[in-house]
């Protein structure tokens, strides 16, 4: 399962620390470097499933409307994200298709999901079958999700693009900025441990 019950590793130090179980708001520090070991924001749960909830519904806008628009001498070209996949693979260059697909729309909808199904049941204070796996999976691939990277890769293409010709920003954009920020946001509002801490709390 995760880590055991009130003794963490420190990640900077590599200290083995004896951490209780946290009241509400407080967190825990490493007695050596003074890194945070683990804390336990106030409604940790709540607000993290408001926020996946958001970041839900923003990417199915993302991958219902069109990206952007590129037009010039009188030539428009419209690309959502789905599409932009399938003319990569059209011409030749599959990897990166398979890459685009993987990791700006599949690994973030996997994470997702691995995040709904293990916030909803600790809301409810639930033991399913699927709460433990979902919680290793959510743990182990979170750093494979790479939405952030993805909105900086085409900010950077756009101020280049933007000299040749004229970019139209469409509402799967920004509705993928805002799924970036709210899946960020879920994710940042949980803390490792005390989701371990609520998962043994829901199993006893």
């Amino acid at each position: 399962m995760g880590p055991a019950f009130g003794q963490l590793g420190c990640l900077h130090c590599d200290a083995l620390v004896h951490v209780g179980a946290l009241p509400g708001g407080l967190r825990a520090c490493c007695p050596r470097c003074g890194h945070v070991l683990s804390s336990r924001p106030p409604d940790a749960v709540q607000r993290a499933l408001a926020w996946a909830t958001a970041a839900l519904v923003l990417l199915v806008l993302a991958l219902s409307f069109p990206f952007l628009e590129l037009r010039r001498d009188g030539i428009e070209n419209v690309m959502s994200l789905p599409s932009a996949a399938f003319t990569l693979f059209e011409d030749g260059y599959g990897g990166l298709a398979l890459l685009v697909l993987a990791f700006v729309i599949g690994a973030p909808a996997a994470l997702l999901a691995m995040l709904l199904l293990v916030l909803l049941p600790l809301r409810s204070r639930s033991a399913p079958p699927w709460l433990v796996p979902s919680a290793r999976l959510l743990f182990s691939l979170n750093n494979w999700s790479m939405v952030e990277v993805f909105i900086i890769g085409v900010i950077v293409s756009l101020v280049k693009i933007a000299s040749m010709a004229s970019v139209v920003l469409g509402i799967s954009f920004w509705s993928y900025v805002g799924f970036a920020i709210s899946f960020t946001a879920a994710v940042a509002s949980l803390d490792r441990a005390d989701v371990w801490r609520r998962i043994e709390a829901c199993q006893a």
